[in-house]
Parts: C-alpha cells; structure tokens; sequence
C-alpha cells in the first residue's frame, strides 16, 4: 500500500465563492500514481468547507439561499460579540457542511457521478488563500 500527500492552494474572492476543484483532484491522483484507492481532502481553516454539487448557477444560487435560511447572516452570533469580526455565521455554515469529503479512486480517476463536482465553498467575509490537504491511499 502506498500513502500520498499533497496540497491544492485555491484564492478566492470571498464570501459565496464555490471553486470547482475537479481538475485539481485529478492531478493530485495522476502525482500519486495510484491506481486505486481512496482519496481524502481536508479544508485548512474554520470558515471554509467541502462537498459534492452539481455545478451549475441554479444550484450555486440554491445552496447559499439554504445557508441563509439555516444560517442568517444578520442573527446574533456570540462569535460577533467576542471578536467583532462579523463572520459567526461562516463559523456556523462551515461546521454544518464540514472541512473534509472522501472519494474513491478506480482506474486512476475520481469515482464521482457525471454531473457531480467536488468543491470547496468559501464562508468567510473576505477574500481569503485556502489550503486543501490531498492524502491518497491505495495501490
């Protein structure tokens, strides 16, 4: 068995910034060399998350009306109150969808769906430089 470990570096503009990270993930498989196995990503940070989505606008649209809804960004955050940074709520978003996502690899490629997209989903107020932790296991 062979472990792997590698890092994608992501900018992004702030706040409701979804980046697909699709490519970045075939090219930390295709570094690795292996085969088949398991890919684990972890987001470095506390107001930035991964998951799966179709990328389209709509649905780009969507996901943020639902945070809102789930989330306010308007609510009383004790995270605001102690820090006056203004961003509990991205706290709070990023805990609910989580810093990591796990996906199979066969055949040297991601075991994904034909409209499904890895993406890491920026929360903070401000433009902000990510770091994604890309460990592979497998053969």
């Amino acid at each position: 068995m062979k472990v792997y470990r590698g890092e994608i570096n992501v900018k992004t503009s702030g706040e409701g910034d979804l980046v697909n990270l699709n490519g970045k993930i075939e090219e930390q498989i295709k570094k690795s060399g292996i085969k088949e196995g398991i890919l684990h990503l972890f987001a470095v940070g506390s107001t930035v998350a991964l998951t799966t989505i179709e990328y389209e606008e709509g649905l780009k649209e969507d996901l943020f009306n639902v945070l809102e809804r789930v989330a306010p960004r308007n609510a009383e955050y004790k995270h605001h109150l102690k820090w006056g940074d203004y961003n509990g709520h991205s706290h709070v978003r990023a805990s609910i969808i989580g810093p990591s996502i796990s996906i199979p690899i066969g055949d040297g490629r991601p075991i994904i769906g034909t409209w499904q997209q890895v993406i890491l989903v920026e929360l903070d107020t401000r433009a902000r430089s990510r770091k994604i932790i890309a460990t592979i296991i497998g053969e």
